[in-house]
């Protein structure tokens, strides 16, 4: 993961449309599905909603690869 690109914000569409109207793609970065699928397990299972980001830097932190 680049540490210079960062999600800000949990709203992946919202971002993915303010690059595409801004041509900047280059800091454009969409979380890996499995992302999505872990945030929502925790939730069901703890009734507690990470952030997107959160819950990328904790898998990777565990050792999960982004691939």
């Amino acid at each position: 993961m680049n540490k210079d690109v960062k999600l800000r914000t949990d709203n992946v569409l919202s971002e993915f449309y303010k690059a595409l109207k801004n041509k900047s793609f280059k800091y454009l970065h969409v979380p890996h599905s499995s992302v999505f699928y872990v945030r929502t397990a925790i939730e069901q299972a703890t009734g507690v909603k990470y952030s997107l980001e959160h819950v990328e830097r904790s898998m990777l932190l565990e050792g999960w690869k982004d691939k």
